[in-house]
């Protein structure tokens, strides 16, 4: 499934973010397995997954396994999808955090692990991991949502829609500096408010 859905359509331009459209498409995925609707979110997200992989520091080889992991995920597990306690793209960027650490998990260079630490590959999440997870998507979601409107729109544009500081600043009409400072502040709180959460 996801190998018929190729990175090269990472060059492709998607269309703006319809939230509706994209909750829409993982149900089409959960329900009825349709192959369309996921190539419809492999193009939508694939470029920004990728992007987002880059930026936190992965290769571009790597960052296409990634997404190609993450979307496995995705196909896997859309049943899973709630839209109530998050947007489409809450979600699919969890897992895509999710799948990036836990390849630098294996990548670790440590030779010895205690037992008690070592996880047991499934497919389906234990509900605690579930939580977890649900509680972290709420944690963060509020906390972004205490910031100022300028300031929840340079996050959105850089790490949602993977802008680079320069085009965020030009979709803004907004001087760089003023990004740069914008999410220098956000970052500040955020980290302040999120110390602790997993």
């Amino acid at each position: 499934m996801v190998a018929h859905a190729r990175i090269d359509c990472m060059n492709e331009k998607t269309t703006p973010d319809d939230a509706d459209h994209l909750k829409a498409l993982l149900k089409r995925i959960a329900s009825d397995q349709d192959h369309a609707a996921f190539q419809s979110l492999f193009r939508h997200f694939a470029p920004r997954i990728k992007g987002f992989m880059i930026k936190a520091g992965s290769e571009a080889h790597v960052a296409d396994d990634l997404v190609q992991d993450v979307f496995l995920k995705v196909w896997n597990k859309a049943a899973l999808y709630n839209p109530e306690k998050a947007g489409a793209s809450t979600w699919i960027f969890t897992i895509a955090r999710n799948v990036r650490i836990d390849r630098l998990r294996k990548q670790s260079s440590r030779h010895f692990d205690d037992i008690d630490d070592m996880e047991l590959i499934d497919d389906a999440p234990a509900s605690d991991e579930l939580l977890a997870r649900n509680q972290t998507d709420k944690i963060v979601g509020s906390v972004i949502a205490t910031l100022p409107t300028d300031q929840q729109d340079a996050i959105r544009l850089s790490f949602v829609e993977n802008m680079s500081q320069s085009e965020v600043s030009e979709k803004l009409d907004i001087p760089l500096g003023t990004v740069k400072s914008r999410l220098r502040l956000a970052y500040q709180k955020m980290r302040k408010n999120l110390e602790g959460v997993a």
